[in-house]
């Protein structure tokens, strides 16, 4: 019988980890908790773990998960998925959300894995892929050197494994160790999404359509320095812009998939428009009055798909903390010239701005639209 180790309980919840990161390293299996249900373990680049992990599961239809740290992990092993799919991966990971990838050239290193636990991992020719959301097996991730094999978290009904001892129970011997944590954060299986260029639900579970639908929105994400006046009116306008183009409301652009925003690197919480910016959207059909500031942070940055910027300094400072962006940040202008801030400068100054971001909002939105949503 497992024998189960109180994460909670213990003198130093490191010394668990450590130990269970030892049993990985040397081939064995070790069940983890969760957001979701228990799952077992192993070591996905081990031979004799992936083999202990298919004896333990036994005859299932349920596929096996490849656990990631985060979606620049999965780069390694799949490096050809779309930009929905990479999406979603930066706005629900760690979360309770499976993600089905297709990938027709998967690189040398995915080619390294078992292939036994290669055909854990797919079904239907996709693989399945999770950054779990629970600091036990987090940590241990951190400290393995490459990534898990998770067994299915769904027993043969469908039902997850909530405790430790439906775990222990399930498997056809007993592991080598298991992270005993209480019942599980939602005592319910992570949501499997199958997800190229569009996605769909495999398999119900935690998260559902609705919220799916707003997590695989596109995310336009407007930046200045104080977040009151230019990237403001940048964010009013282009969803006035970009409605107009779709014939809806903008109130309707989420469920039309698409989400704008907008913020400053120096911004305070909660301070409002500058009253030119204000008084200039109003005379244009769009009511400013209820924005209010917020501060850039790495979570609006990671959730964005497109970032653009006032100025060439404003993306050098994006950069520079996050170079790993580069991609999704560039300046609004098109000719690549820095939009001057208004303030203090007068109703000219703010004029021209407001021309200024018109004018490269509507090349922007026009070459957006015209490209497949796949490259996008």
């Amino acid at each position: 019988m497992t024998t189960a180790v109180n994460y909670r309980e213990a003198d130093d919840p490191r010394d668990v980890i450590h130990r269970a990161v030892q049993i990985l390293a040397d081939g064995g299996l070790v069940g983890f908790p969760t957001e979701t249900s228990y799952i077992a373990a192993g070591m996905a680049v081990n031979q004799h773990a992936v083999t202990r992990a298919a004896d333990w599961m036994g005859a299932t239809s349920w596929p096996c998960t490849l656990a990631v740290k985060d979606g620049h992990e999965v780069r390694d092993f799949l490096p050809h998925m779309s930009n929905l799919a990479r999406r979603l991966m930066r706005r629900c990971w760690p979360g309770p959300i499976t993600l089905a990838v297709r990938d027709s050239e998967p690189t040398e290193l995915f080619s390294t894995l078992p292939i036994n636990g290669r055909s854990l991992l797919q079904q239907d020719g996709r693989v399945w892929l999770r950054a779990p959301a629970h600091e036990a097996i987090l940590e241990a991730m951190r400290l393995c050197p490459g990534p898990l094999l998770m067994t299915p978290e769904r027993s043969a009904d469908g039902s997850a494994y909530v405790s430790a001892d439906e775990l222990a129970a399930a498997g056809q011997f007993p592991l080598d160790m298991l992270v005993d944590d209480g019942r599980t954060r939602y005592a319910e299986a992570s949501t499997v999404v199958t997800v190229q260029d569009s996605w769909e639900v495999l398999v119900p579970g935690v998260v559902t359509e609705r919220t799916l639908q707003r997590l695989a929105s596109e995310m336009f994400l407007f930046v200045c320095t104080g977040n009151t006046c230019r990237s403001p009116m940048a964010e009013g306008l282009f969803r006035k812009l970009l409605a107009e183009k779709l014939q809806c409301s903008d109130s309707e652009l989420p469920d039309r998939g698409y989400h704008v925003a907008s913020a400053g690197l120096s911004a305070t919480v909660g301070a409002a428009p500058s009253p030119e910016s204000v008084s200039l959207l109003k005379n244009r059909g769009f009511d400013l009055s209820s924005h209010e500031s917020q501060p850039l942070t790495r979570r609006l940055i990671d959730q964005a798909d497109h970032i653009y910027t006032m100025t060439r300094q404003h993306r050098d400072s994006i950069l520079r903390d996050a170079p790993d962006v580069g991609e999704r940040v560039e300046v609004l202008s098109r000719e690549g010239l820095d939009i001057p801030d208004p303030i203090g400068a007068g109703v000219e100054q703010y004029e021209y701005c407001f021309q200024e971001i018109e004018r490269n909002l509507r090349l922007i939105l026009d070459g957006f639209l015209g490209q497949p949503a796949q490259d996008r």
